[in-house]
């Protein structure tokens, strides 16, 4: 029987105008598949072997360090965490001209305006990360170190990910990330923290890194040749008798994420911190109750046998389904207040739900279109 998937998007042929210091409102993309169910980043590793090294390799990384969430709703007047936006069809395309690792970026120009909104704010000197998702084509944009100028985007390095395929970077290429995954596959988003349920891998970072990588990782940026340092694509799972009573219910779907489909070791950074969209809606203070989580809470998986093969999961976790909505609706809402509608569920009946935002145009008028996928059961 054909089911509907709700998605709600956002027109973008001209970004909505926002304040990196009021912060931002991330677009809703429950029931649009990134990447194919059976991509790495959705793999269930419960049944994953601990490594034979994980106490040393948790060790190095800090077992009493609390887990840190690196987003949230606004933090030093810019949004907290990696943005992204959707855009289509219509976007007018840029061209991207590389400072750094052209060698091993995607050519051609991407649908990205140059509005678009900048990890860390406009003057961060950080990794500046750009990220776009082509609901039309089912493509993913990534930028690394990316600066808008007059009419084109400059990047040390950009990638063009097929959303449909479980294709890897080249061995030993980058992306806009260190280990030559994708970002966006790996961030927590508000959406689907409300949803209950997230479906992938988290990104994670940690201060020191080994000078190797594993599957589905394609390149490294290691400090040491150590083998208790974790190489980039290192799984970690928080353990499964993990009490998680007395943590909020969205902190609860954060952590039953991190049992379900764990952490990848996706970058140089911080450690033990984990990678999200900033977002408005966030409620900080519940996000920060990830930090009593502790390294030594965590196991350090085998994702790989002995000749560098991966050890892929036998369960693939199903994606939710939401009916459509039933038509495009439109409005006038204040920034912060989250809109009630309407739709139609499979037996025609009507059921009220809480809508989340996405951005604001700049009269303050909320637009909703529909889009449907139909899959056959």
């Amino acid at each position: 029987m054909a089911q509907k998937l709700l998605l709600c998007l956002i027109t973008f042929a001209t970004l909505p105008h926002f304040s990196y210091s009021q912060g931002i409102i991330s677009p809703y993309l429950i029931g649009y598949p990134i990447f194919p169910n059976d991509n790495a980043w959705h793999d269930d590793i419960r049944q994953y072997p601990v490594a034979a090294n994980s106490n040393a390799l948790i060790q190095s990384i800090g077992t009493q360090t609390g887990i840190h969430p690196d987003f949230g709703t606004v933090w030093e007047n810019a949004p907290m965490g990696i943005p992204y936006i959707l855009v289509g069809q219509s976007t007018p395309r840029r061209n991207i001209v590389y400072t750094a690792y052209g060698d091993e970026s995607d050519t051609g120009s991407f649908p990205i305006p140059l509005n678009a909104p900048i990890e860390g704010g406009p003057q961060s000197n950080g990794d500046r990360h750009v990220i776009a998702v082509d609901t039309s084509n089912h493509l993913l944009y990534e930028l690394y170190r990316a600066f808008p100028k007059s009419d084109h985007w400059e990047a040390e390095s950009g990638v063009r990910w097929n959303l449909k395929s479980n294709a890897l970077r080249k061995a030993g290429w980058t992306s806009a990330d260190a280990a030559g995954l994708p970002i966006f596959a790996g961030l927590i988003r508000y959406d689907e923290v409300m949803a209950g349920r997230i479906d992938h891998a988290i990104r994670m970072t940690v201060s020191r890194s080994r000078r190797s990588y594993v599957f589905p990782a394609t390149h490294q940026a290691g400090s040491t040749d150590s083998q208790d340092a974790p190489p980039m694509g290192q799984r970690f799972r928080l353990r499964a008798d993990f009490d998680m009573k007395g943590f909020p219910k969205s902190t609860q779907v954060i952590l039953t994420a991190m049992q379900v489909h764990g952490l990848i070791v996706a970058d140089n950074g911080s450690n033990w911190f984990i990678s999200g969209a900033p977002d408005l809606r966030w409620n900080d203070d519940e996000l920060n109750t990830l930090k009593r989580v502790k390294g030594s809470d965590f196991e350090a998986l085998a994702s790989v046998d002995n000749l560098g093969k991966p050890i892929r999961s036998l369960a693939i976790q199903n994606r939710i389904s939401y009916p459509g909505l039933r038509r495009g609706k439109q409005f006038l809402v204040p920034q912060r207040f989250i809109p009630v509608f309407n739709y139609s569920n499979q037996s025609n009946s009507t059921v009220t739900k809480r809508a989340p935002l996405h951005y604001f145009q700049s009269n303050g008028r909320l637009i909703w279109q529909r889009a449907h996928s139909s899959s056959n059961q």
